[in-house]
């Protein structure tokens, strides 16, 4: 889900499919942990079968689309995949704390006219954002052919819409919020070989009639234009839609202000094979029973901070535990501490703060960047004056700078 908070005082990619008559060779990626089960033949395999046997293999990216977004049988459109029951939770579902470090932003809005906009595809999720954010006594407005889908009034009486698509949204003075919203986009693998890239796609595997593998295209493709020509690493995963929304912020933020913060699981270039799947909050093989767990890969934000183009600045990525500390969670979790006075509640939020902040869970692995207008990291006049040797220290940015107390 992208969230999209607005300031009146003024808030996927195609696939190409390429056939090759040559041999394709079987390859296997290290992606979840084998099923201990035989290979379930689900409704989206049987799709997945059928389309591969009509036009050949299919790219990883083309595969991450069909499972996760299918409009009939796609795992996001009509499972309920979070909390315990689910497949797994997110940080604002780990502990309170999560969120109230982030309410600060209200105070910063607190005079302003705002608007709230979601860009949710899945109609199971926005359901359940709707139930948990907008006033009962007033209804939704539903329209599934408009590009607003559905309009509220959130429970302290905020105007709330959803979309399926960012540039959907009217352009503004806004602030966006991308939480663990690029980590489900689809990704293309390659490998390297000695005869250049390749690219991983996926086939039917020729020895168990049900069950998919991952094969090497047996030539160049046309995702590979992605790939940067002094790529050191021997396997990458390159995700064109991401850069895709990363140029639409960008834009947006450079003509209209604002910022956006992005949080999810990644890397600044340096991982490799981070493709995978979760079921009932454990690793799950991505080919194993297609459309029953939830499929990503880390976020590349090297290749997010290149797709900016320098039309706007970027900070990070910086880790969650760094990140939570300059906003002051050690401060808020005493302050609820000393506040709550059931044995069971303090234990409750000591283990959501351990879960967000150690370093072995998801302390080091989420991370948090941001895009900003170049102004808004100038203190002063960017020029330099006749006294000065540097230009002038830039300003300090929540969570991104060491919180100081005044």
């Amino acid at each position: 889900m992208m969230a999209l908070v607005r300031s009146a005082h003024r808030p996927l990619c195609g696939v190409a499919r390429v056939v090759f008559p040559c041999i394709w060779r079987g390859r296997y990626f290290s992606s979840g942990n084998e099923s201990t089960e035989n290979n379930r033949v689900t409704p989206m395999l049987r799709h997945l079968m059928y389309k591969i046997k009509s036009t050949g293999p299919i790219t990883v990216a083309e595969y991450m689309k069909e499972v996760l977004t299918n409009p009939v049988k796609g795992y996001y459109m009509h499972h309920d995949m979070l909390g315990e029951k689910g497949d797994f939770i997110t940080s604002p579902e780990i502990s309170q704390i999560f969120g109230e470090v982030f309410s600060q932003l209200g105070s910063v809005l607190k005079n302003c006219d705002i608007s709230v906009h979601l860009v949710e595809v899945s109609q199971k999720l926005s359901e359940i954002q709707a139930l948990t954010l907008t006033e009962e006594k007033i209804p939704l407005e539903r329209d599934a052919e408009s590009l607003v889908y559905m309009k509220g009034v959130t429970k302290s009486g905020i105007p709330i819409s959803w979309y399926r698509h960012l540039q959907d949204v009217p352009k503004g003075y806004s602030f966006y919020l991308a939480h663990e919203f690029f980590d489900v986009l689809p990704v293309h693998k390659f490998q390297k070989t000695p005869q250049g890239w390749r690219e991983v796609f996926i086939d039917i595997d020729p020895q168990v009639s049900d069950k998919l593998r991952f094969v090497l295209a047996p030539c160049a493709t046309p995702a590979e234009a992605f790939i940067q020509r002094d790529e050191t690493r021997d396997h990458v995963e390159v995700c064109p839609g991401a850069g895709i929304i990363i140029q639409e912020l960008s834009q947006r933020i450079a003509l209209t202000g604002g910022a956006a913060l992005i949080a999810d699981y990644g890397h600044d270039g340096t991982k490799t094979d981070t493709f995978r799947g979760f079921c009932g909050h454990k690793l799950h093989d991505v080919l194993t029973a297609p459309g029953t767990a939830d499929l990503t890969a880390d976020v590349d934000f090297n290749y997010l901070r290149r797709m900016a183009q320098g039309k706007v600045a970027s900070l990070g990525p910086t880790e969650q535990q760094t990140f939570l500390k300059n906003m002051g969670i050690d401060v808020r979790l005493k302050v609820l501490l000393d506040k709550s006075h059931e044995p069971s509640m303090k234990q409750q939020l000591l283990q959501g703060y351990d879960m967000l902040m150690n370093p072995k869970k998801m302390g080091e692995r989420f991370n948090f960047f941001a895009l900003l207008p170049h102004q808004r990291l100038q203190s002063g006049s960017p020029q330099m004056n006749a006294c000065q040797s540097k230009p002038s220290a830039s300003l300090p940015v929540a969570g991104f700078d060491e919180l100081a107390w005044r």
